[in-house]
């Protein structure tokens, strides 16, 4: 799910009807249950784009120690103009490389996205109090 969507959803779904509070409250375990399987699957996503840069990694160190392949022509990799790289130069190679910086901007998004959605499950854990404070006050202006 695209973070705007994300945002989108919870824009919607964030919203309290101050005449329907009883309602309302009775929609706190769906909304937990669908941010928590949203979580979920983000969740894994981030796992799945660790794991693949630990590969793109270990790939890229190959191909800038070793030199190309048929495989790394056919991805379009290309060695810089000055050719193999001294092994102590290539850490600095891989952490520039433009296929792993992609990775980690993804990985970066994906753990915002992921954050996110942590906030918004506590903000669904509070909402059964915030619903009882608007129902106390609701009493309390009407003299109950």
């Amino acid at each position: 799910m695209k973070f705007e969507e994300l945002i989108e959803l919870w824009d919607k779904d964030s919203h309290i009807d101050k005449t329907e509070l009883g309602d309302e409250a009775l929609k706190i375990p769906k909304l937990h249950h669908k941010y928590y399987q949203v979580l979920i699957h983000e969740k894994l996503l981030l796992k799945k784009y660790e794991a693949n840069m630990k590969t793109l990694k270990l790939e890229k160190y190959e191909f800038y120690s070793q030199g190309p392949t048929d495989e790394t022509r056919k991805k379009g990799w290309e060695l810089p103009a000055k050719g193999l790289i001294l092994k102590s130069d290539l850490p600095m190679y891989i952490d520039a490389d433009k296929d792993i910086i992609n990775l980690s901007l993804k990985i970066g998004l994906q753990q915002e996205k992921i954050i996110y959605l942590d906030s918004i499950i506590k903000t669904i854990m509070n909402r059964g109090y915030l619903i009882k404070s608007a129902i106390d006050f609701l009493k309390f202006t009407h003299g109950v």
